[in-house]
Formats: structure tokens, C-alpha cells, sequence
């Protein structure tokens, strides 16, 4: 089964927007590990307009399952990273002013710096994982970083599928095939609904998981935020 990691960002937006500590981020964590869960995501940005640092540190001690701690690895992430010591680390390439996440790592590129960076957390026995597009020259390249897993970055195939096209799948579908066959675990993130995840899902092989945020929350509205959680967990048998 994929496991789900639930990406808590939203959650820690609300809280803000009023100041004060409703809803409380530490037990929307605890419930959503006790609906089925199998991890909890945060992506700290350096104006902490969501997760702040400190969020980070608390959620250490509540965190059960799996923790994915996502993002730019800046000397303030990568110094927060290695104090916390979470499961996983997922290494994201985002501006400091960016929205959310809109691009997969250039692994070509910046393959020397990432080797660095990897090197230093997978010596603190930290899982590491590469935001990449489906571009398979970049799969590769990643493989050569000393990567752990890489996490197929999935707005176009969101955006596709939305529009009728299916196909769009096979893309990711042969990235995972040559990660997987270069020794790399598949995750995958960003945009995943309700609507998409269980076709994504069946078309995608040895996808070890799922990071959900945006539409999971935006779905609990409606339906509540232990049903979606299961009806996240049925999709992904």
C-alpha cells in the first residue's frame, strides 16, 4: 500500500490568520495519525507565514509515523533539519517569495551541490528526497546525487487529468519506472486530489507515497477531515 503523509501547512495558515493557537496544529497532527495516516508533512518558508521553526521542533515530539520536513535547503532549513531529525527530508528548490512549489530540481545543474547537502543529512540518518519533474535525463542525474527517493513534482499531471487527459500519466509512469530501476524510491506531491489520486495510483509502479495537503484540507471542509483521511487510505489500496 502507498502510505499517506499528510501535508499540515493549511492547517498552521488558519491558526495564523487569527494569531492565537486555534485550530491547535499539534493535535490536528496527533488526529490525523489516529484517522490512518502514515506520515505528517510540514514545509516550513523562511517568513514562517505558515509552519513556523518552531513548529517544527514541537512536532518532533508528537509525530508517530513518518515526518517530512520539505524544502529549500538554505543554511536555516538545513540547520533546523539536522536539530529536528526528522524521517525524511525532501529536498524542494523554491524562491524565497514563492506561493507554493512550481518546479522539480535541476539535477544536472546543481548535482554537486545537491550530492553535498544529501551527504551531510543521510550522515545524520536522515531519508532524503528530491523534488524533480518527469524528465528522464533528470532522473538520472538524481540517482548520482546519492539520493534516497525522489518525489515526482504532479501539478501538470493534476492539470491534465482535470482536462481529460489521461495520458498525461505516462510520463510519470516511465519516470518511476527508471527511478525505480536506478534504486531510487518514488513519493509523489502536489495537487493530488480525492478526484485523481486513485488513477494516479494505479498507473504509477512502486509508489512508496503520497504527500497531500492543499486539496485534503480544502475537501475536509465538506466532508470532514477523518473521512477524507479513509477515503485517501481506500483510494491507495
Amino acid at each position: 500500500m502507498t502510505k499517506l503523509s499528510v501535508n499540515i501547512n493549511k492547517i498552521a495558515t488558519l491558526r495564523n490568520s487569527r494569531g492565537g493557537d486555534v485550530p491547535n496544529l499539534l493535535k490536528v497532527a496527533k488526529d490525523i495519525e489516529e484517522f490512518g495516516a502514515q506520515g505528517i508533512t510540514i514545509h516550513p518558508r523562511p517568513d514562517e507565514r505558515h509552519i513556523r521553526y518552531q513548529d517544527a521542533r514541537d512536532l518532533k515530539n508528537i509525530v508517530t509515523t513518518e515526518y517530512n520536513i520539505e524544502g529549500n535547503p538554505i543554511k536555516s532549513f538545513m540547520d533546523l533539519v539536522l536539530e529536528v531529525k526528522p524521517t525524511q527530508v525532501t529536498l524542494v528548490p523554491d524562491a524565497v517569495d514563492a506561493i507554493t512549489s512550481n518546479a522539480g530540481w535541476d539535477t544536472i545543474k546543481h548535482q554537486s551541490f545537491l550530492q553535498e547537502v544529501i551527504k551531510e543529512f543521510q550522515e545524520n540518518n536522515i531519508r532524503t528526497s528530491i523534488f524533480i519533474d518527469t524528465d528522464l535525463k533528470l532522473i538520472e542525474a538524481a540517482a548520482k546525487t546519492g539520493a534516497d527517493r525522489i518525489e515526482l513534482y504532479t501539478e501538470d499531471f493534476a492539470t491534465q487529468f482535470d482536462l481529460g487527459n489521461k495520458e498525461i500519466v505516462k510520463s510519470y509512469a516511465d519516470a518511476a519506472v527508471l527511478a525505480h530501476d536506478l534504486g531510487l524510491g518514488i513519493n509523489a506531491g502536489h495537487d493530488l486530489s480525492l478526484d485523481n489520486i486513485k488513477f494516479f495510483k494505479q498507473n504509477i509502479p512502486n509508489l512508496a507515497e503520497v504527500s497531500i495537503g492543499h486539496a485534503l484540507i480544502a475537501e475536509s471542509l465538506y466532508l470532514g477531515l477523518e473521512n477524507v483521511v479513509n477515503m485517501y487510505l481506500h483510494k491507495l489500496q
